[in-house]
């Protein structure tokens, strides 16, 4: 949805990017879907608000604030024209949908009651500004929201990989989701929401469980190219391609091919305008 500069080998191979639905969705679009009714019921959001979206991708957080917390008003905002047609499709026509940055939301001072993102912030490039930026559109004591994976330790489909993938190749390692997204992390998600002047700051997790019929459910989302990871594999050779293949599958099923199941926990943030 965003991309983050200063990256090095990350950059040149451009992983950050994100803006192709259909391949999201069969990546991690499945799991954001079982995220964000968790994340809305922690907010606990009564009925009647006007709501943004930041970062709404393919609209599953939208989706579920429509049947969580039936808005007054609901807008989503993203960067990319091909996430915004997948939303579009999706969801009520009573939804705006706009193209724009977090970092110059196209809105009004005062113009929303609730800002939430959903799997952005760690990918917005100056998060300063775009916390900024949320802190601008919403009413004074309204809510600045988000959640954001826990690369680190709790999602475990992408730290297993990056695990392996750096075991495989040393250039990985800078790419290592848990090593480079040092926000995901509940001091650093609470630093920077007091520092954007946000009060009462809470910090919680979001667990749900990732369960795969087996290696090629697992493996074939990773070949769409949208994202870290997906953009990693798609930069290799296919020999080196399938090396990774058999070493996540050695990781995670041993001599196993069968079912899976995985955890992933995401880290939800929360805390009032000024």
């Amino acid at each position: 949805m965003y991309e983050k500069k200063g990256l090095g080998m990350a950059e040149a191979i451009g992983n950050d990017s994100w803006n192709a639905g259909d391949p999201y969705d069969r990546f991690i679009g499945r799991w954001s879907r079982r995220v964000a009714p968790l994340f809305l019921s922690w907010l606990a959001i009564p009925t009647g608000r006007r709501w943004l979206d930041v970062g709404c991708g393919t609209g599953a957080l939208c989706a579920e604030i429509l049947r969580h917390s039936p808005p007054a008003a609901l807008t989503g905002v993203d960067p990319s024209a091909g996430f915004l047609s997948v939303a579009r499709q999706r969801l009520p026509t009573s939804i705006r949908l706009l193209v724009g940055d977090a970092g110059s939301i196209p809105l009004q001072d005062g113009e929303v009651d609730v800002v939430a993102s959903g799997l952005v912030l760690n990918f917005i490039a100056h998060l300063p500004q775009g916390l900024a930026e949320m802190v601008r559109v919403t009413v004074p004591g309204g809510i600045v929201a988000g959640y954001v994976w826990d690369y680190a330790e709790g999602m475990e489909m992408l730290r297993r990989f990056w695990d392996v993938a750096s075991t495989l190749d040393p250039d990985a390692v800078e790419l290592h989701e848990g090593r480079r997204f040092t926000l995901c992390r509940p001091p650093s998600l609470a630093s920077a929401f007091k520092q954007a002047s946000l009060t009462n700051v809470e910090i919680a997790p979001l667990e749900i469980e990732m369960e795969f019929s087996g290696l090629d459910d697992l493996w074939q989302p990773f070949l769409g190219a949208q994202g870290p990871a997906p953009a990693y594999v798609a930069s290799l050779p296919q020999d080196r391609r399938l090396r990774l293949r058999e070493a996540l599958r050695r990781s995670l099923l041993g001599a196993d091919n069968g079912p899976l199941t995985l955890r992933a926990r995401a880290w939800a943030v929360r805390g009032n305008s000024p």
